[in-house]
């Protein structure tokens, strides 16, 4: 009886908590609960990030992301602000936006795999050493391997002699954006697990180090010292691992300001001149040379070391008129000196060239300078027409009036300002001191040449006008011609030496003999005292 009332009481209450338990959303009520108004609806913030939010900032971005970048998501209160923010961190980084793929962002992950897959040894991969410094800055261009350690032979700079050391490998990079040119960077495994460090000395693989002096003195005389180079003295290597932990620059976010807030203000705008060029590359191509200039006045000088040094980061971006990109660039020009003669550098300028080959067609280019001390910025915009050269219609390439114009040599091969085998540096203002020389560098297309002399039956006459009178006439003496297949090669050097002070304009006329065509190119420039 008892039992059957404890069984009776005990099935109720079950009940009840089952009724308890059921979800708000099957119980009926007629009460609806009034939505705040849409301007003061409270904001659905979480203290906390979601757990993939977190792992995004402490592993995916770990190495990646900058100390400022970091402190702002964490100041960040919803997820949609944090889906954002991700969202910009990776399209300022990356190299192409005008394609559909995140280029940077595909490599990345793909070296995230890479690692994970090589480089574990009881920890993920990217908690490793070698997987830290493998994401922040890619593929080395070449590792030289010693997995099992023991004998080795040192080279001349480690000075020299023999000694043993635990497995080790030494990664090179021929560039890394930060830590510079020619980057060696040793990993060792004292432990043999498989876990390779990275090295905080030259002697960190040595075994013998640990002993009394051995691994610095075996099969060796006198002080090694004598032997190294300057990038394993101690200080060359902490301020290397320095560089190596801090994350690599964002490229192109200025580019991506552009696009997304349009031209850049600042309060201390950076002037500068952008000017285009054209030579024919062939009949569906042309070499675009875009030079770009500002005054160093405008640039801030860091000194140290009794050196002063102003950098400018150049960033520039092609697009043709129906939005396809033609070409994205970046690079830096820097302008150094001794404190004695920092004022005369001031006086100069920082001059940049790029060149691409494009087709036919109207284009803009988009030109952002910075001040690397500063952070100052200017922002150019021009828009341009690469010319159709015919094939058969005498015609002729840009006009440039150089400040420096003279046969390349070896030392050019891969340096920018060569146009064939000629420095061109082109004189953006166009302005001249008194009885400096004038550079006239032009190129002539599809010219007839005299079959009795076998010489292009051209007449060149370079005139001189100064208020719309002619002032000097000179005629090619046919000295700094080269003729390589249908292309001529003006090269000429004016004097300005009996010229008074002004504006002047120069006139290129090219007659063609057997066609008995003229066409003329034209460039005005000023002669100052």
């Amino acid at each position: 009886m008892y039992l059957i009332k404890f069984i009776q009481r005990s099935l109720l209450i079950g009940s009840f908590a089952v009724i308890a338990t059921i979800p708000a959303w099957c119980q009926t009520t007629q009460a609806t609960p009034v939505s705040p108004e849409p301007p003061n609806k409270p904001r659905n913030a979480r203290t906390e990030p979601d757990t993939a939010f977190k792992r995004w900032l402490n592993q995916d971005a770990v190495y990646i992301i900058t100390p400022s970048e970091r402190k702002a998501f964490e100041l960040l209160k919803t997820d949609q602000e944090r889906e954002n923010f991700i969202d910009t961190f990776w399209r300022i980084r990356d190299p192409d936006p005008e394609t559909e793929v995140n280029e940077y962002r595909e490599a990345y992950y793909e070296r995230m795999a890479y690692v994970n897959e090589h480089f574990s040894s009881g920890i993920p991969g990217w908690k490793t050493d070698r997987g830290r410094i493998y994401l922040m800055w890619g593929k080395p261009d070449s590792i030289e391997s010693h997995p099992s350690g023991g004998s080795y032979d040192r080279p001349s700079y480690e000075g020299g002699g023999s000694t043993t050391t635990y497995p080790f490998e030494t990664w090179f990079y021929r560039h890394m954006d930060g830590p510079g040119d020619g980057v060696e960077i040793e990993f060792v495994d004292p432990t043999g697990t498989g876990e390779y460090r990275l090295a905080r000395s030259p002697d960190e693989k040595n075994a013998l180090a640990a002993g009394s002096g051995l691994g610095r003195t075996t099969d060796r005389s006198g002080d090694s010292s004598g032997y190294q180079r300057q990038q394993d003295t101690p200080l060359a290597w902490i301020a290397r691992l320095s560089r190596l932990d801090s994350p690599p620059t964002a490229k192109f976010t200025d580019l991506f300001r552009v696009s997304t807030d349009g031209p850049v203000i600042d309060n201390a705008p950076l002037s500068a001149d952008v000017r285009v060029d054209f030579f024919k590359q062939s009949d569906e191509r042309v070499i675009t040379a875009f030079t770009i200039q500002a005054d160093n006045k405008d640039l801030t000088f860091d000194t140290t070391g009794g050196v002063a040094k102003a950098t400018m980061n150049v960033f520039g971006r092609i697009t043709a008129v129906s939005n396809k990109r033609g070409g994205i660039f970046e690079d830096s020009v820097a302008s150094t000196s001794t404190v004695p003669e920092l004022t005369d550098a001031r006086s100069r300028r920082s001059i940049y060239q790029k060149t691409v080959a494009l087709p036919p067609g109207i284009y803009k280019i988009e030109v952002i300078v910075r001040d690397l001390v500063s952070g100052n910025r200017g922002y150019v915009s021009v828009g341009f027409t690469v010319p159709k050269y015919d094939a058969e219609t005498l015609s002729a390439s840009s006009l440039i009036l150089a400040s420096t114009l003279r046969s390349s040599t070896a030392s050019d091969t891969g340096t920018q300002f060569v146009i064939g085998e000629t420095k061109v540096v082109p004189n953006l203002g166009g302005v001249y001191q008194q009885g400096q020389d004038i550079g006239i560098y032009l190129q002539v297309y599809n010219t007839q040449v005299d079959q009795t002399t076998l010489r292009p039956a051209v007449d060149v006459d370079y005139v001189l006008t100064k208020d719309g009178k002619e002032v000097r006439r000179q005629a090619e003496d046919w000295k700094g011609l080269s003729d390589s297949g249908q292309r001529l090669t003006l090269a000429k050097i004016l004097s300005s030496n009996g010229l008074v002070p002004g504006e002047y304009q120069v006139k290129v006329l090219i007659h063609d003999r057997v066609r008995d065509t003229t066409i003329e190119s034209k460039g005005n420039f000023e002669l100052i005292k």
